[in-house]
């Protein structure tokens, strides 16, 4: 048996303890639910996936629809942005390990540490108040769109072309510890995919190899620093489960239905509501520091 299967047999069973914690939660809450917009949050949530599923990833589409429409209180977008997407990048991960072949050394430590480290982060975000989570997502924001620029632009590493499908050594160490700090930053909403993608390719891997790292490596902190954010109760409640089937029959579509979409236009646009949105959230955070 592969690693890649242990790993998802291990992935899938922490992931139904997390829809059982879930529910459980849920449950409890249903007097207090707040169900407002809920299918346009549904919406959001198959649509934010369906393009993760293509590379775009889906925390700064969902952050930035839930802030122009006010759908989730800016306080509970980080939560909600990983114990919704939890399972949908199940889905994901199920179909990209299954695929793309990766030195099982490197695709164990590398997850591994980014669920500690997304453990961490969680324990830290979901402790803070509104105007430091406002400034904390205006500037993930940034750094998702300028990164997402360099991407699609294929300035520093992501012009680089690699061929190594695993790492030894001092570089498997700095991958370690890379993937670690991304873990940490995910829980802000700064997104892994193309972070990761770009140390995967500063340090001599393949392309490709970045795939099932990367949405193996949230397939498992999500549901891990999630767990925290329900604990927390800092999470939209009522809409989470909608958007969380929604979701996962986005990446449905894309991965078995849509294999390639003309992304080009639509990532600078992207980028560009990333933006406007930051501004919203540092403006909020100045109003109510006044």
């Amino acid at each position: 048996m592969s690693a890649s299967t242990i790993l998802l047999i291990f992935m899938w069973i922490f992931a139904i303890a997390f829809i059982i914690i879930l529910f459980k939660d849920v449950k409890a809450h249903k007097q207090e639910l707040d169900k407002a917009k809920l299918g346009f949050n549904s919406i959001i949530s198959l649509i934010a996936n369906f393009f993760d599923t293509l590379g775009i990833g889906s925390y700064a589409i969902a952050t930035s629809a839930w802030k122009f429409n006010k759908s989730i209180s800016d306080d509970l977008i980080p939560g909600t942005l990983n114990v919704a997407f939890a399972i949908p990048i199940c889905v994901e991960a199920t179909i990209t390990m299954t695929r793309i072949s990766v030195d099982p050394l490197t695709l164990v430590l590398m997850i591994g540490s980014a669920i500690l480290g997304s453990i961490l982060g969680a324990k830290i975000i979901s402790r803070m108040d509104i105007m430091k989570i406002r400034v904390i997502m205006g500037i993930a924001l940034l750094i998702v769109a300028a990164v997402t620029l360099c991407k699609i632009n294929s300035i520093g590493p992501f012009g680089m072309v690699g061929t190594a499908r695993g790492l030894s050594g001092a570089m498997l160490v700095i991958g370690v510890i890379g993937n670690f700090i991304l873990g940490i930053l995910m829980t802000a909403g700064i997104g892994l995919y193309a972070p990761c993608m770009a140390l995967i390719l500063l340090l001599g891997m393949s392309t490709d190899v970045a795939f099932p790292i990367m949405m193996g490596s949230c397939a498992f902190l999500c549901p891990a620093c999630g767990i925290t954010f329900i604990k927390e109760g800092k999470y939209q409640r009522g809409a989470t489960i909608p958007m969380l089937i929604a979701g996962s029959i986005g990446v449905l579509i894309a991965g078995f239905i849509v294999t390639s979409l003309p992304l080009t236009l639509l990532t600078y646009l992207v980028c560009i509501v990333m933006v406007i949105c930051a501004a919203l959230f540092f403006h909020d955070a100045k109003k109510q520091k006044k």
